[in-house]
């Protein structure tokens, strides 16, 4: 056997921003891939795949025996953070679902969060809301990252345990943007807002056309336009 992992962009990102020795947990780890890639690069790493599904769920012990990793990865079935209310990690990673999703799992168990160090999430879409969560739970967000594959953007949002409770406050362009993306401005970036700015232009109009138009949401999403026009105009 071959011992070699051909990740993603989009996960192979992901594991630049767990450190040497990392403890860690994926969650909706699917078929293992990035816990099985860290620790075949790191034996100093641990790891806990988690996954709901049993299909996915059998599949990552699989993936695992396979690359004789069975001292280094523990696969557990359960919902969202349940499988590490029983073990201590200091990285939780959450990947490849809606921002809403990840959010729910996140505040459903937020009480297994007291010893998490670092969240990395990997919101497919609706990154506002995470933002808006970690500020609210005593994050800070350290990074961020965006980039595109295969059609699609990705954004990877990085926050470390405010320990001393001094959580830095976002503006609500921020939260919206990313206040690390909205500096770096690369070219997914961009892409990524051409898109949402075509999209708001199309929410407006219908609901405009509604017969009986919510004009408060039409608003806010004028006022969203219109920060999205200046970002672009502005790069």
């Amino acid at each position: 056997m071959t011992k070699q992992l051909i990740l993603s962009n989009r996960l192979k990102l992901i594991t630049k921003f767990l450190p040497k020795g990392a403890t860690f947990a994926d969650i909706g780890s699917d078929h293992a891939y990035l816990p099985i890639s860290v620790c075949l690069s790191d034996p100093t790493a641990k790891a806990i795949a988690g996954e709901l599904n049993h299909g996915p769920f059998q599949a990552a012990k699989d993936h695992v025996k396979k690359y004789q990793l069975t001292d280094q990865i523990s696969v557990k079935k359960g919902d969202g953070l349940d499988v590490i209310r029983n073990d201590k990690v200091s990285q939780v990673v959450i990947a490849g679902m809606g921002g809403g999703l990840i959010q729910s799992i996140l505040e459903r168990g937020k009480d297994t969060l007291l010893n998490v160090e670092r969240l990395i999430l990997q919101p497919n879409v609706d990154s506002q809301y995470l933002r808006e969560w970690l500020e609210k739970n005593n994050y800070n967000l350290v990074d961020e990252a965006i980039l595109a594959e295969d059609g699609h953007i990705y954004e990877v949002l990085v926050a470390d345990q405010a320990r001393d409770h001094q959580v830095n406050q976002l503006t609500k362009q921020e939260k919206l943007f990313g206040p690390f993306l909205l500096k770096s401005r690369n070219q997914a970036f961009i892409t990524k807002w051409e898109r949402e700015r075509d999209n708001y232009r199309r929410i407006i109009k219908q609901m405009g056309q509604a017969k009986q138009p919510d004009q408060k949401k039409i608003n806010d999403y004028i006022e969203q336009l219109g920060w999205i026009e200046r970002v672009l105009n502005d790069d």
